[in-house]
């Protein structure tokens, strides 16, 4: 009763005060919403609730991840929505803070009278509603992050389409090591949810090959200061450097570290950004950009082999979009939004959150055209499995079959090299 009692003014605080001023929140408590405002559903829509950077630093992620949604969902709608209800998106800007992405997603339950909650973009933001997730039972689905905790331990309100971090980052460290022979491997993370993700799965494949990283460099989310962090890499002269971060710092760290004498292999998780990172580098790098993606780089030739729904993408961007250029972010969101339709469509008209669930976790072998399939189990919330790997050539990331090629046109391996960190460019 006590309980009760204490969610009840909480509920009440939330609806006087202004989300701008719920920024405070810890997120470390969860919360019963037991006047819960709704549950999204009428006869002629379907309420969905996102919380994502539209603007600051990791902007461009949250715009194509939410572009990429709202190019299948518009296309859904046009064509009568789901059994007669069209597809609702509230999304709200957080700027890739974990207090605003809470403040928001609070708003969302409270007021918003959402369905399920979709399209959410990083790590720490994303991480920091679990409890009200669990909480509320409220579906979280298609998240543009690949976090561990958002998969161990098993969550039934929460489904994820795309592969793990750990996945990434151990199918890379894999490649450097066994096909490209290179042993000396540092680590540079954002200080953060996310940079110990990619940190600890670097760290787990290294240990089960008899290593460890040479070094460990980070910096502080949204900044771009990376003095320290390049400074403690460069002086242990890696062959290669695991980034886990945004494509601002990621990008100011290899200027810097190729302008200091730094021969490594590059390699960046997916959630950079491919296109921001290479429209801030320099087009004379001495040494290779890696890029690990779960899809395929929606022009790429060999995309329609891997997946026909990129095909899809592109020309619904296009048409809903007309300005914005097809990118793998953008495509994982189409796909997310893809997965979403296909659960509303089994859950039939009768849509309730737990009969949503159930259907999501009847896709099986769903495919994507091409190689890729999509499967759920109610033992099993991850759709994908894939990792592709590709490299930075002539201003744009082309993919690679064999790993071995990321050398092919560098002389990087076994030479790590270093100056001291202030000769690395503009600090």
């Amino acid at each position: 009763m006590l309980r009760r009692t204490y969610v009840l003014l909480f509920c009440c605080l939330v609806w006087l005060v202004p989300p701008a001023m719920l920024t405070g929140c810890d997120g470390g408590d969860a919360y019963e919403y037991d006047g819960y405002a709704g549950q999204g559903v009428t006869d002629s829509e379907i309420r969905l609730g996102s919380s994502l950077p539209l603007t600051g630093h990791a902007s461009y992620l949250g715009k194509q991840t939410l572009r990429g949604a709202l190019s299948y969902i518009k296309f859904v709608n046009e064509n009568g929505g789901v059994h007669g209800r069209r597809i609702v998106l509230d999304a709200r800007d957080d700027g890739y803070d974990p207090p605003r992405c809470l403040a928001n997603t609070q708003q969302l339950m409270i007021h918003g009278n959402i369905f399920a909650l979709f399209g959410y973009v990083g790590t720490p933001t994303t991480m920091r509603i679990l409890p009200l997730v669990e909480e509320a039972r409220v579906p979280l689905l298609g998240m543009f992050t690949g976090a561990n905790g958002l998969r161990i331990p098993f969550n039934r309100y929460v489904i994820n389409v795309r592969a793990s971090y750990y996945q990434e980052t151990g199918a890379a460290v894999l490649h450097l090591v066994q096909d490209l022979g290179l042993k000396r491997i540092a680590v540079f993370y954002q200080y953060d949810a996310y940079g110990f993700d990619g940190l600890t799965g670097a760290e787990l494949v290294l240990r089960e090959l008899g290593l460890a990283p040479v070094a460990r460099g980070s910096y502080v989310r949204g900044t771009n200061d990376v003095t320290d962090g390049l400074k403690r890499i460069l002086e242990e002269r890696p062959e290669a450097v695991v980034m886990v971060g945004t494509y601002e710092p990621c990008a100011e760290f290899i200027r810097r570290a190729d302008a200091a004498g730094l021969k490594a292999v590059f390699y960046n998780l997916s959630f950079v950004g491919g296109e921001e990172l290479v429209r801030r580098l320099p087009h004379d790098l001495k040494s290779p950009v890696v890029l690990s993606l779960v899809v395929p780089p929606p022009t790429a030739p060999e995309a329609p082999r891997i997946m026909e729904v990129a095909s899809d993408y592109v020309a619904h961007l296009k048409r809903f979009f007309p300005d914005e250029i097809p990118n793998a972010v953008g495509l994982e969101g189409y796909i997310n939004a893809l997965v979403l339709v296909e659960g509303l469509r089994r859950a039939g008209p009768d849509l309730t959150r737990e009969g949503f669930i159930d259907a999501i976790e009847t896709i099986s072998n769903f495919s994507l055209g091409g190689a890729t399939e999509i499967s759920f189990s109610p033992e099993d919330h991850q759709g994908m499995e894939s990792v592709f790997f590709s490299v930075l050539r002539d201003g744009r990331f082309e993919l690679v079959d064999d790993f071995r090629a990321v050398l092919a046109e560098s002389d990087t391996a076994g030479q790590g090299g270093a100056a001291s960190a202030d000769q690395g460019g503009a600090q």
